[in-house]
């Protein structure tokens, strides 16, 4: 049922897609109070706990003139009294024009995109996939290096259960990157994503030290958190996860256009220390998630690029 306008995966996006929707973002950096979306409904239904993103996502559809309806605690639903995600995703379908959803399985987003003629934006699948991070990670990179291409980014921390890492792999297919994995052991890179770079040309490295000397080669450092939610054995949550602690006396030899990026929230992986260096630019990230989620939400509407450019509707702001 669905018609394709769905954003489930950043697998499927081209090349041309993601600097068409890097163009979208932009234009709503320049003005993001516009009334586009005025009359529209925006569903949010968080199957699991989310601050950024679930805040991200409605405060895009607020500025565009939308209204939000939702959840953010799948217990105040009806799912505790039995009913299926099919049946509530075919019910908040007839209230709403999209649906962004945040779920615990790996998949969820897919099955709700093929069961509802409704858009659906996957704000997360268990550790699978997660589009619109990986969406507004681009357009920090461009903001910040001027280019997606030939790019050496260092994905650093929790790789295996990591999904904002693995979706960040699959969408710089297109621009030549050389990927640096630094991971203790187990939370290494899964096999299948490095299979993914061996198939699509994508260089990488593996390291396990993570020092001054690791970074100094970096454009791009991404940080991630060790993710206690994901363990079962916690541990093994115990044993890893203080392995990878970023404080500015590390960042001595960092090339001047060297970005430190983080999905946030952090606990404890960067310093407050390295808040203050020129090297930071997560709380940047976490903002350019605003931008990033009004053009995910347009286009999954159906509305271009040509139809921002012309609304003039950000005048009525000033």
């Amino acid at each position: 049922m669905s018609d394709n306008r769905s954003l489930v995966s950043i697998a499927g996006l081209s090349r041309e897609k993601i600097l068409y929707l890097m163009d979208m973002a932009h234009e709503f950096e320049s003005h993001p109070n516009r009334k586009i979306l005025d009359g529209r409904i925006v569903a949010t239904l968080f199957f699991e706990p989310s601050t950024r993103t679930r805040l991200s996502f409605e405060t895009a559809a607020n500025r565009l003139g939308a209204r939000v309806i939702g959840f953010t605690d799948p217990k105040v639903t009806s799912s505790t009294k039995g009913e299926t995600l099919k049946d509530t995703i075919m019910m908040v379908s007839n209230y709403s024009d999209v649906i962004v959803m945040r779920h615990y399985l790996e998949g969820a987003a897919l099955y709700a995109s093929e069961l509802t003629p409704v858009p659906i934006v996957n704000a997360g699948d268990g550790a699978h996939q997660h589009p619109s991070q990986t969406l507004l990670d681009l357009y920090t990179i461009l903001q910040t290096q001027h280019t997606l291409e030939n790019l050496q980014i260092y994905l650093v921390g929790d790789l295996k259960y990591g999904r904002t890492v693995h979706s960040l792999i699959m969408a710089m297919r297109h621009f030549n990157p050389t990927f640096h994995f630094i991971a203790p052991k187990e939370l290494a890179m899964p096999a299948e994503y490095k299979q993914y770079c061996e198939a699509n040309g994508i260089s990488f490295v593996e390291h396990e030290d993570f020092n001054e000397d690791i970074i100094a080669g970096a454009d791009i450092l991404y940080m991630t958190r060790v993710q206690r939610e994901r363990f079962s054995d916690l541990m093994e949550y115990e044993r890893v996860k203080d392995v990878y602690l970023l404080n500015a006396s590390m960042l001595s030899k960092a090339k001047p256009n060297m970005r430190i990026l983080h999905p946030l929230p952090r606990v404890n992986e960067i310093s407050q220390d390295v808040d203050a260096t020129p090297y930071a630019y997560y709380f940047q990230q976490a903002l350019n998630g605003l931008y990033a989620r009004e053009a995910i939400i347009c286009d999954v509407l159906g509305i271009t690029l040509e139809d921002i450019r012309a609304d003039k509707s950000y005048l009525s702001f000033r």
